[in-house]
C-alpha cells in the first residue's frame, strides 16, 4: 500500500480532455488523486512541460498505454508526497522531475521510480520540467540508438524546437560536429549560440547542398530527424558511409513514395526510430540511469541547460498549445502550477 500521508487532499485540479480536437477541448476539471502503485512515487507537481506528443494525444493521433493515465503531460517537476510499495530510491519531501507516462497536466502525478530524477543543483521547478522529455528521448535516439560518438557529425533538423535545442548543446557537449535546420534567421542564430557550426535556413537553403558543401562532400555520420517523409530521400543523401538516420516523428507525413533506397545499400546506411512511450519501465530506467551519471553534471555545470520560450500558468494550457502549433517559439514552453 501507498504510505500517503493524512494531509494530502482527496481531489486535485487537473486538464481534461473530454473528447479530441483543437485546443479549446481541454477543460480545468477536479478529480481524485491517483494512488502510488509499487515502484511508484507521487508528485505534487509544481511545473509540467507542454510538449507535442501532447498535442498529438489531444488531437486523437497518440492514445496512451492502456495503463497510462489518459490526462495529458509528460514531464513533470515537484516534491515528492507518497510512495509505492517497495520504493527507495527517494524520500517523501525530496525534488524531483520525471518521465510521466500521462497524467503531468494535474497537480498531483504518479511516475515510475525508475523514470525519476533529483533536480540538478540550482535549478528550479520551471528549468527542471523542461528536462525529461526531451533528454529522454534525445539520448535514447542520438547517443543509445544511432551511436553519436565524439568527432563524427549529425544534421538535427528542427533546431528551435525543445529537441532540437537540447540536441544541439548535448552533440556538442560530447563532441560532435553540429549542423541544423530551422524556419527563420531568428531562430537560425539561436542554434549557432548554442553550438551549431551551421545552421541552415531552410525555407530559403538547401540543406542537403548547405551539408554537402560544409562538410566537402562527405556527408554527416547521424541526422536526427522529425519530419520523416518528405525529407527521407534528403536525408539518405546527406549521409556518410555507415552513417545513421534516426527518425523519431512525422512532421512531414509517414508515408514515402518512389524513394530511391540505392543510398542505403551502396553506403551502408542504417535506418532507425523511436517513439518514447511504448518503451518496457526497464528501457527507460536505462535511459534514466545514463542520463543520471553522464548528463546530469554537465547540467549541474552550466554546459548544457534548457532553452525555456515561455512560462505559462496552468488555467493558460490552451494558449500554450496554441503557441506549440504555431512552432514559432524557441525552445520549450512550460507551464506553472
Amino acid at each position: 500500500m501507498p504510505l500517503s500521508p493524512a494531509s494530502l487532499p482527496a481531489e486535485m485540479r487537473y486538464v481534461d480532455l473530454p473528447s479530441f480536437g483543437a485546443p479549446e477541448v481541454m477543460k480545468l476539471a477536479k478529480g481524485p488523486l491517483p494512488q502510488a502503485r509499487a515502484g511508484e512515487i507521487l508528485v505534487k507537481v509544481e511545473a509540467s512541460g507542454v510538449n507535442r506528443p501532447d498535442v498529438a494525444q489531444r488531437q486523437g493521433s497518440y492514445p496512451p498505454p492502456k495503463d497510462a493515465s489518459p490526462i495529458l503531460g509528460l514531464e513533470i517537476a515537484g516534491e515528492v508526497v507518497a510512495l509505492g510499495e517497495g520504493v527507495s530510491e527517494f524520500a517523501i519531501g525530496e525534488k524531483v522531475c520525471g518521465l510521466a507516462n500521462g497524467g503531468g497536466y494535474a497537480e498531483y502525478c504518479v511516475i515510475p521510480v525508475g523514470q525519476a530524477l533529483p533536480w540538478p543543483k540550482g535549478y528550479d521547478a520551471v528549468k527542471a520540467a523542461a528536462l525529461p522529455e526531451t533528454f529522454f528521448t534525445v539520448w535514447a535516439n542520438l547517443f543509445q540508438m544511432a551511436g553519436l560518438t565524439d568527432g563524427e557529425s549529425v544534421l538535427i533538423h528542427g533546431g528551435s524546437s525543445g529537441i532540437g535545442t537540447t540536441a544541439i548543446q548535448l552533440a556538442k557537449a560530447f563532441g560532435a560536429t553540429v549542423y541544423t535546420t530551422a524556419g527563420s534567421k531568428e531562430k537560425c542564430d539561436a542554434c549557432e549560440k548554442l553550438g551549431a557550426k551551421r545552421a541552415i535556413d531552410y525555407k530559403s537553403e538547401d540543406f542537403a547542398e548547405v551539408v554537402r558543401n560544409e562538410t566537402g562532400g562527405k556527408g554527416v555520420d547521424v541526422v536526427l530527424d522529425m519530419i520523416g517523409g518528405t525529407y527521407f530521400e534528403k536525408n539518405l543523401s546527406v549521409l556518410a558511409k555507415d552513417g545513421c538516420l534516426s527518425i523519431i516523428a512525422f512532421l512531414g507525413g509517414n508515408m514515402v513514395e518512389n524513394a530511391n533506397l540505392t543510398p542505403i545499400m551502396v553506403k551502408r546506411l542504417t535506418v532507425t526510430g523511436s517513439t518514447m512511450r511504448p518503451r518496457t519501465a526497464e528501457e527507460k530506467r536505462a535511459i534514466r540511469d545514463d542520463l543520471l551519471a553522464q548528463v546530469w553534471p554537465l547540467l549541474e555545470q552550466g554546459k548544457v541547460a534548457p532553452v525555456i520560450h515561455s512560462v505559462v500558468d496552468f488555467d493558460e494550457v490552451i494558449e500554450a498549445h496554441r503557441l506549440m502549433e504555431t512552432s514559432s517559439h524557441i525552445g520549450k514552453i512550460v507551464m506553472k502550477l
